[in-house]
């Protein structure tokens, strides 16, 4: 009996599996732990993918205008699919964080419990997954040339053999696929192109362009502009080519200029019919602003006056520095119908301010020689045509480009 039992004794065979029992259940803790540790990673990122939707659908509202908790709620509840612990928090002006107090910007907090199937069994509460977010409209890219147009038309767009070399930024508030189009043997020089649309870089713009693609609208960069009140309306002005006039700023029920004009200073309103610069036009003035309006424009939009600018002829216009109409050199009545301004330039020729034409398409013509130290160009859409040139080095005292804005999620 001693030799079986000393043998029994001095045995390993059976070892492997009483270390396995004995380790079952460390191993069936670790396996539980793995699946419980995926679950709530899983369900973290979705809270995560939930709460950074929210805030961006918050943002983007404060772009076009809207409420921002609104579209951050209305997101939320079209997008998550775990049972929330709470309310969301949603905070338009964030109350703490390196964006807090920014109107800007939209926080979005939100918490889910959810059992856990093994550490559920243990615990006498699910535990708490919280995500956070923050979006904002933040400042990027400096344009000069913006097309006001929501559509799915093209907004800006280079046609036949143009040069147009910007020294700032293209925007086009177009939906389109392709919301700035340059096409046929134009070449655009520009820092950046941006678009709530689509863009199609291609070899018709620089190297070195930068392309924004699916951004958030850009505001109208004049809309605090006054509704023009024009009064005590002078009749129409007309100088052949043989004459030389100063004129003071005021009203004016018309221009036809053939010969030579001086404009001191100031606003000049045109009530209704055409400001019109003729082939042999020499026109100067330091400081003006023209405004393109009608007395009965409430009741008439038809009768808003409009600019015509033949391409022989010459103009040295700069806009004012200060005042209600700071750098704005032509400005249509927003109450206009929908049409075309055309802005022809030649060698002997500089402008320098905004031209402002929101319900007209403006078509720039222009050539290298056209002096264009200083321009902005606010159109519902925007055509270069001929070979025009706008240079953006401005005066510190002059007008500037207009700071462009994007989403993004910024914590």
């Amino acid at each position: 009996m001693r030799n079986p039992l000393r043998q029994l004794l001095r045995s390993t065979s059976g070892n492997v599996l009483v270390l396995a029992g004995l380790s079952m259940p460390l191993l069936i803790g670790f396996a539980g732990m793995a699946t419980d540790t995926i679950q709530w990673t899983l369900d973290k990122r979705q809270l995560q993918r939930t709460a950074d939707s929210a805030a961006l659908a918050g943002a983007y509202s404060i772009a076009q205008n809207k409420d921002a908790n609104d579209s951050a709620q209305k997101n939320i509840e079209a997008n998550n699919r775990l049972v929330l612990a709470a309310a969301p928090i949603i905070e338009n002006a964030p109350t703490s964080g390196s964006y807090a107090g920014d109107m800007n910007a939209v926080y979005v907090e939100l918490a889910t419990r959810k059992p856990l199937p093994f550490s559920g069994i243990f615990m006498n509460a699910a535990p708490l997954i919280k995500a956070r977010s923050t979006a904002a409209m933040i400042a990027n890219g400096n344009y000069c040339v913006i097309s006001l147009d929501t559509s799915l038309d093209v907004g800006v767009e280079a046609t036949g053999s143009s040069y147009v070399d910007l020294n700032c930024g293209i925007f086009a508030n177009s939906r389109s696929g392709n919301a700035v189009s340059a096409g046929g043997s134009t070449l655009v020089v520009s820092d950046v192109v941006g678009a709530v649309g689509g863009l199609t870089p291609s070899n018709r713009y620089a190297p070195g362009t930068a392309f924004l693609p699916y951004s958030a609208p850009q505001p109208d960069p004049f809309a605090d502009l006054p509704t023009p009140e024009p009064s005590g309306c002078k009749n129409k002005v007309n100088v052949n080519p043989k004459q030389s006039l100063t004129l003071d700023p005021g009203c004016y029920s018309g221009m036809d200029i053939k010969g030579t004009v001086h404009f001191n200073p100031g606003v000049y309103y045109i009530d209704g019919g055409v400001l019109s610069f003729g082939a042999q036009a020499n026109a100067t003035g330091v400081g003006v602003t023209f405004i393109l309006t009608s007395t009965s424009a409430a009741t008439n939009p038809n009768s808003i006056a409009t600019l015509d600018i033949n391409g022989t002829s010459e103009l040295n216009f700069s806009s004012p520095t200060s005042g209600d109409y700071k750098s704005v050199l032509f400005y249509q009545d927003r109450r206009a119908p929908s049409g075309t301004t055309k802005i022809n330039g030649n060698n002997k020729s500089s402008i320098e301010g905004g031209i402002y034409f929101p319900k007209h398409l403006i078509q720039f013509n222009g050539n290298s020689g056209f002096k264009t130290d200083c321009v902005q160009l606010i159109g519902l859409k925007v055509n270069f045509t001929g070979n025009s040139a706008i240079n953006n080095q401005c005066p510190s005292n002059g007008p500037s480009t207009f700071r462009g804005s994007v989403v993004r999620l910024v914590s």
